[in-house]
């Protein structure tokens, strides 16, 4: 599993994750979504990267906060910068 250990602990930074995810930034290849999930292990949040098949791609550990907060914008996607 590919996990990344720094924690997404603002909104901000989640937004920029999940605008280099969209622009393929981050060379992922396959990616069909993003979801905020827990940990069964311990019950940590993160936002995990998904293939099609449902598998993860790359994970990220996000503040609790971040967690309760990020989910309209993990759901509906980042806002776009409008030109």
């Amino acid at each position: 599993m590919n996990f990344d250990n720094n924690i997404i602990d603002n909104l901000e930074e989640l937004e920029a994750f999940l605008l280099s995810v969209e622009s393929g930034g981050l060379g992922l290849s396959n990616v069909a979504g993003v979801a905020l999930a827990t940990s069964n292990a311990d019950g940590r949040p993160f936002i995990a990267v998904l293939d099609d098949k449902h598998q993860l791609l790359l994970g990220r550990w996000v503040s609790q906060e971040v967690y309760e907060n990020g989910k309209d914008m993990v759901r509906h996607g980042p806002k776009k910068k409008m030109h």
